[in-house]
């Protein structure tokens, strides 16, 4: 049940920090609650790293820290930026060559 339980509170704080880092970032991004999760978890990762590189703190001192979560939406806003950097460039070389 241990694993379950962790499943779980990823997939919370995921979606958490994926939504406040859709919230922080203004545009519109066209993006499912999977993709919402997805984002949030990924922001944990960065977040995680981030930290550790910045306050060699990792998660043997606790997963449950509030700057655990700011650091998750702080990743997450990271990875939103990186992903539209991203998409807008193969939008836009995919659009260029076409007519209308």
């Amino acid at each position: 049940m241990h694993i379950i339980g962790l499943i779980i509170v990823l997939l919370i704080v995921g979606l958490i920090a994926g939504a406040l880092a859709r919230l922080l970032v203004p545009g519109r991004d066209p993006m499912s609650i999977g993709a919402t999760i997805l984002l949030g978890i990924v922001g944990s990762f960065i977040g995680g790293f981030l930290g550790y590189l910045l306050f060699h703190k990792d998660a043997n001192q606790g997963f449950f820290q509030p700057s655990g979560l700011i650091g998750s939406i702080i990743g997450a806003v990271i990875a939103l930026l990186i992903y539209r950097a991203v998409s807008g460039r193969n939008r836009s070389g995919a659009m260029a060559g076409r007519r209308y």
